[in-house]
């Protein structure tokens, strides 16, 4: 039988490992700041109130949303890089060579892009109005576990700097905990997942658009896990925090996705 446990998901996340046994336990639970539905564009699940000197509740007065302005085709100075300089970037970064050889996390060609942000300038052009607008973009190779960060000049349409690391481990992109997902859920492991899941929604899971997804990154530990989890910190491996939309989360840390050998484990 599973039993339901109320905490605070900071005690959850942060604080020791809990034993969980039989299926994933779902937990009522209000969000830190570190690990929060909104870092991974999740709905819901926030505190909306506090406590006001043990009075009742105090209500949150409502924000005024602005209309955001029109975004240009390109920015300038540091601001943040617009739809089409994103593009253009991972065009330029990407070269035909990495588009052929490489592998994305569902394993089709090409690179896993998990980060395009302006790049800071170099030193001796802080005070340059007219320095060259750069930005700096990070792909994760799951063909042979690799980091390629690349420093694109977006004036000149150049690549300047670029470089491959292993065993870096960055944090997880939304489509990285998509597919975490996708292959927890698929899983004989996933039973608990899947059964909690139809517990408090009365609904069959079989997709990660039906759960709000955050995560961290994974590295083994000497005697920590079992064998098919090894190679984690290698290989690109996540623990999962699921969380029903607009409901409690499910404690799934049990579980790690190793989403480079596409195989799920179990943490003692």
């Amino acid at each position: 039988m599973r039993r339901t446990v109320r905490r605070h998901l900071g005690k959850v996340v942060a604080g020791t490992a809990i034993a969980v046994t039989g299926t994933a336990v779902m937990v009522g639970i209000t969000l830190p700041g570190s690990v929060s539905a909104e870092e991974s564009g999740g709905r819901g699940g926030a505190v909306a109130a506090r406590q006001d000197g043990g009075q009742g509740q105090r209500a949150v007065a409502p924000g005024v949303v602005e209309q955001a302005p029109a975004e240009g085709a390109k920015g300038t100075g540091g601001d943040p890089l617009t739809d089409d300089e994103i593009k253009r970037v991972e065009t330029i970064a990407l070269t035909r060579q990495q588009f052929t050889a490489g592998e994305d996390v569902e394993g089709r060609k090409g690179l896993q892009r998990l980060s395009v942000d302006v790049a800071e300038p170099d030193p001796d052009q802080l005070d340059d109005p007219h320095a060259p607008r750069r930005a700096d973009v990070t792909f994760y190779d799951y063909k042979d576990d690799g980091v390629i960060s690349k420093t694109v000049n977006l004036d000149t349409g150049k690549v300047e700097r670029t470089g491959t690391r292993h065993g870096v481990q960055p944090p997880l992109g939304p489509e990285e905990n998509a597919e975490a997902a996708k292959l927890l859920i698929a899983d004989p492991l996933g039973a608990g997942l899947r059964a909690d899941y139809k517990d408090a929604t009365g609904k069959d899971l079989t997709s990660p658009d039906q759960l709000t997804l955050t995560s961290i990154v994974y590295r083994a530990v000497p005697g920590a896990q079992p064998s098919v989890l090894d190679q984690c910190g290698r290989h690109r491996c996540v623990r999962l925090f699921p969380k029903i939309p607009n409901g409690a989360w499910i404690d799934s840390r049990s579980f790690v996705v190793d989403l480079s050998a596409r195989k799920v484990g179990r943490l003692a």
